[in-house]
């Protein structure tokens, strides 16, 4: 069906809750295979003859992906309906993990890790698209709890699933698992998710798409050659030089055309604005985390797979226990208040992990992921739904587009800066491989950085995103 011209007059219809439990059900299989393939990385390494710090192209190259397609996904999903997307997604997604599994060399399974990024970055922006213009500004928080909580059943199964794979099957079932979970997506998605797309169809930014993928790829893989440091330094700077040369144009081309494939317009927006900078500061904590901490355990406190997925799956099991007070939370303090001071919270918690040791008791090593992974839960339900506080409805398709590129790649940075800080330190220390004390030095690095997204967070109004949480401010 063809949604009225006007999505803010659209009430909520009454499966929105199944319909967000479907889009979850899509991030699970995401983030599943996000969190296993970080546990597996170094059996990975092994089994391609390469060093486990490289496999890190691993998770930068499917990041890589969404960043560059996700751009488009708001006006595909207008042009051809979201339900049609949705499910192709969730197709290319599965086909992509078949070919993962199948690879047999490092550079095969970068390209099928891209191949599965060009179906992940239609099914999160998409389907968040259909809750923005399905659901009230007023119950957007509860909508998105319901959208969060089952995809977070991801990051807790995938850690400890991913060790048992690893060490009784083989790293490639970390990829078949997606097959039948897709299988069931695709049928869910056909029976239940509307078909929401605008009336009217708007011409699509070819020549912006182009210019933003070559930007965003070249500054991708240049961060990424730069923080391996096994290649020439100007190969890497010659690649960030180009994508910001390429960025530059693309602003230029962006205020010449009606609409552009990221609109640098919605800076205008303060909530928007903000939470696009101070969560991209964020992320990039968020996004190292899952990258060092299993390598930490594994080559650090020489765990097996399996003992460090255990380890690690508590800050995702914090982070669901989190789904139930965000909104109350919210309500007594009120956005501002809570991304500044759970902000601290929670990169506090993060630096501690620099300090974490193999005659820690293991008791002591869980109370800190598990309140890492709540308070980090916290804040980026926060950032994700304030961003669109200010925000017209019916210019939903483009903010989440852009959002979402953002945060993509504030995560894919994440592991860049990680692996930068692993490589540095491992070579000013003369050690042959990455051990404990080069794992604390990346961990404050990284902490460092999203630090200072507390100072822009102290720039929202005290009543930021009221309609939303129901806070008033004194």
């Amino acid at each position: 069906m063809r949604s009225p011209a006007n999505p803010s007059r659209m009430t909520p219809a009454p499966g929105f809750r199944t319909v967000a439990l479907i889009i979850a059900s899509a991030m699970f299989m995401e983030q599943l295979d996000g969190t296993i393939l970080a546990t597996a990385l170094p059996s990975m390494a092994e089994s391609f003859d390469v060093s486990p710090l490289h496999m890190s192209v691993a998770l930068t190259s499917y990041m890589l992906s969404l960043a560059v397609f996700i751009p488009a996904s708001g006006a595909i999903a207008d042009r051809y309906g979201s339900r049609n997307v949705f499910r192709a997604a969730i197709a290319i997604f599965t086909l992509g993990s078949i070919l993962c599994g199948l690879s047999g060399n490092l550079p095969l399974l970068v390209l099928s890790r891209l191949l599965q990024g060009m179906g992940g970055a239609m099914m999160v922006p998409v389907g968040r698209l259909v809750l923005l213009r399905s659901v009230p500004k007023s119950e957007l928080v509860s909508a998105m709890s319901w959208l969060l909580v089952p995809a977070l059943i991801g990051p807790v199964v995938g850690p400890p699933l991913g060790g048992f794979i690893v060490t009784w099957v083989s790293w490639r079932w970390i990829f078949y698992i997606n097959v039948p979970i897709g299988i069931a997506g695709m049928w869910l998605a056909t029976k239940y998710v509307p078909d929401v797309r605008i009336a009217e169809r708007q011409r699509f930014d070819r020549v912006g798409f182009v210019l933003s993928g070559i930007s965003l790829s070249c500054l991708v893989f240049g961060l990424e050659l730069a923080s391996r440091g096994d290649t020439s330094g100007l190969g890497s700077v010659g690649l960030i030089v180009g994508g910001l040369i390429v960025g530059a144009v693309y602003v230029w081309h962006s205020k010449r055309v009606a609409n552009p494939i990221l609109d640098l317009s919605l800076m205008r927006f303060p909530t928007f604005r903000l939470s696009v900078i101070a969560g991209s500061l964020t992320r990039i904590t968020a996004g190292s985390v899952p990258f060092l901490l299993p390598l930490m355990m594994q080559l650090g406190f020489g765990f097996s797979a399996a003992h460090s997925g255990v380890v690690t799956f508590v800050s995702a099991l914090g982070a669901m226990l989190m789904k139930a007070t965000a909104a109350p939370v919210l309500r007594m303090w009120g956005f501002r208040a809570t991304l500044v001071w759970n902000g601290v919270l929670s990169m506090v918690c993060v630096a501690l992990c620099a300090a974490f040791r193999p005659d820690w008791p293991l008791w002591t090593i869980y109370t800190v992921l598990l309140l890492s992974g709540f308070f980090q839960s916290l804040q980026f339900s926060a950032y994700n739904t304030v961003a669109y506080a200010d925000v017209p409805s019916e210019r939903f398709s483009s903010a989440t587009s852009f959002y979402t590129t953002f945060q993509q790649l504030m995560l894919s940075l994440g592991i860049c800066v990680a692996a930068a800080a692993l490589h540095v330190s491992v070579t000013w220390n003369g050690h042959a491989h990455a051990q404990l004390p080069d794992f604390s030095v990346a961990f404050l690095v990284v902490t460092f950085v999203s630090l200072i997204a507390a100072p822009v967070c102290l720039l929202l109004p005290k009543n930021a995103g009221a309609e939303m949480s129901g806070h008033r401010a004194r």
